[in-house]
């Protein structure tokens, strides 16, 4: 053997070596009994970056106890920043993992995943896409690592972290309100800095019984773009599921709960469509987004090969679609611009809606249960060991129950800083007037106010009653004008409308302008709607 030859050898096996020997997870490394800590991640983090020039480093924010969350970068070339990638065919693929920190086999996974996708046999997929990771994103619930947590769960035995954050919040339940540093920071130099085309969020189940360590589902909100979802839900989730059963072996299905465990073909329901969720918070965003949820009941390690394996069937066929997901995105944008530029009476916001099943029948490996009471008097299942398959309908598709008018803009006729702050974190352009004006507008009154009973993420959501009415009405110099022609159409009009779901009305950012010191009557709402398109004069 010649003795270049020889060196360059002698060099692949010394970084082989120190691939297999050092940049090892730590679920591998302790067979699979135990999840990472905050500086085990850190210093993967910083070994996989040393390790390979086709691996970046940010620090996307601090939490609430001052921890870092890193996002690693990970492309052939590396770009620099996103105004690299501007015309450029690489699709942007974000996972994310570790938003409940008792939920720990995503966090694993895509360590490991970061690792092995810079192995030779992936080195064209790599210059297909530029993947973004934050492995562990509720580092403060993370630390907090204990036998006590989810002790339902199957594993690891050394035990996990918790579900919220040190503020006790869960962060999947924050994108509307963006209450959290750990949401903010992600939605600020993630999805708005690298606008990511397709996000998976990564879990674990909290109960139905079945035999699929692997679920999944995508973002199914019905104020997001319809064309994205039908395309997850006909094209390339199916895809994807295919692939993970034939290329990686991993028997996997749709996620939901079944309506009843004990008749599982009474139905089978992928429930959570709020925006509040972040999965389908990025689906009114216009992005593609899957939910994984990985099998409480499969053993720790399953959970962890799984949704390894789910992380690169989803790239695999991502890539592959590379040109159709971006041609859609693109397209959903266009429509939210135009509808925004001109509403037509036929484009309405649902307010309510209602789910409905999917065009397909779905097969669920499940088991037969037995019904018993628990000490509490509650009725609860209990697995056996028997088998069964089902074919259920699939609620995953949800439509309009009750709707409101889609907007021109809005006038937001107060200058709240917290309001202003959740809106510009958004990514949403605000603009003032720029001198006194007259508006045709609709006027939302109330009939009726009233908080939740239950607190909910340290909020009585507030419940409105009421009804618009068409008023002109002169605005000041300087009110805060919101357009509906962005690409965050559909986001403004969720945030802003008084009766949506997850708006800023419900989660208490209006509460002080709505009634008087005294008195037993309602200011009307702060924000009126202009319909029609109008000439304003603004900057």
């Amino acid at each position: 053997m010649k003795k270049g030859i020889l060196i360059v050898f002698i060099l692949f096996y010394a970084f082989s070596s120190f691939s297999q020997n050092e940049l090892v997870s730590i679920a591998e490394k302790s067979n699979y009994e135990s999840t990472a800590n905050y500086n085990d991640v850190m210093q993967f983090v910083k070994q996989l970056k040393k390790a390979s020039k086709f691996v970046g480093v940010e620090n996307i924010g601090f939490t609430h106890e001052n921890k870092q969350i890193p996002l690693l970068i990970i492309s052939n070339p590396l770009p620099k920043s996103p105004e690299d990638l501007k015309n450029d065919k690489r699709i942007v693929y974000y996972i994310q993992a570790n938003i409940h920190a008792g939920e720990v086999e995503g966090k694993e996974a895509a360590l490991m995943f970061a690792r092995d996708i810079l192995k030779p046999q992936y080195t064209e997929l790599l210059k297909n896409v530029v993947i973004l990771i934050v492995p562990n994103l509720n580092a403060d619930g993370n630390e907090k690592i204990s036998v006590q947590n989810r002790t339902n769960q199957n594993g690891p035995k050394n035990g996990v972290g918790l579900r919220h954050n040190s503020l006790f919040l869960d962060l999947n339940r924050d994108a509307m309100k963006l209450e959290t540093n750990e949401l903010r920071a992600v939605i600020t130099n993630v999805i708005n800095r690298w606008n990511p085309h397709l996000t998976l969020d990564c879990h674990t189940t909290n109960g139905v019984y079945r035999q699929e360590p692997v679920t999944f589902t995508w973002m199914n909100n019905p104020n997001g773009n319809r064309n994205l979802i039908n395309y997850m839900r006909d094209d390339l989730m199916p895809k994807v599921s295919k692939h993970l059963t034939e290329q990686y072996k991993i028997e996997n299905c749709f996620y939901g709960e079944f309506n009843d465990m004990q008749y599982p073909d009474s139905g089978y329901v992928s429930y959570a469509s709020e925006a509040r969720y972040f999965v389908n918070y990025l689906g009114v965003r216009n992005r593609l987004a899957v939910l994984d949820e990985n099998y409480v009941y499969a053993d720790y390690k399953s959970r962890v090969l799984g949704n390894y394996a789910l992380m690169f069937s989803l790239l695999e066929m991502a890539v592959k679609d590379a040109e159709t997901i971006k041609n859609n995105i693109k397209k959903a944008d266009e429509q939210t611009l135009n509808i925004g530029l001109n509403p037509q009476p036929t484009d309405l916001f649902a307010t309510t809606y209602i789910g409905k099943p999917t065009p397909e029948k779905i097969l669920v490996r499940t088991y037969e249960v037995e019904p018993y009471t628990d000490e509490n008097g509650r009725r609860r299942m209990k697995k056996t060991d028997i088998k069964k398959d089902v074919w259920v309908d699939y609620v995953a598709d949800y439509f309009a129950d009750k709707s409101t008018a889609y907007p021109f803009a809005y006038l937001l006729t107060i200058s709240d800083s917290k309001i202003l702050d959740n809106l510009k974190t958004h990514g949403i352009v605000l603009e003032k007037l720029t001198e006194k004006q007259s508006f045709e507008v609709e006027e939302f009154n109330f009939t009726e106010l009233k908080p939740e009973s239950r607190i909910n993420q340290g909020h009585y959501l507030t419940i409105a009653k009421g009804n618009f009415k068409t008023i002109n009405k002169e605005f000041e110099k300087d009110t805060y004008l919101i357009r509906t022609s962005q690409k965050l159409g559909n986001l403004i009009v969720y945030l802003l409308e008084p009766q949506a779901d997850d708006g800023l009305l419900l989660w208490n950012f209006f509460d002080k302008y709505l009634v008087p010191q005294w008195g037993n009557y309602f200011y009307p709402y702060p924000v009126y709607k202009i319909l029609k398109t109008t000439e304003i004069k603004s900057k």
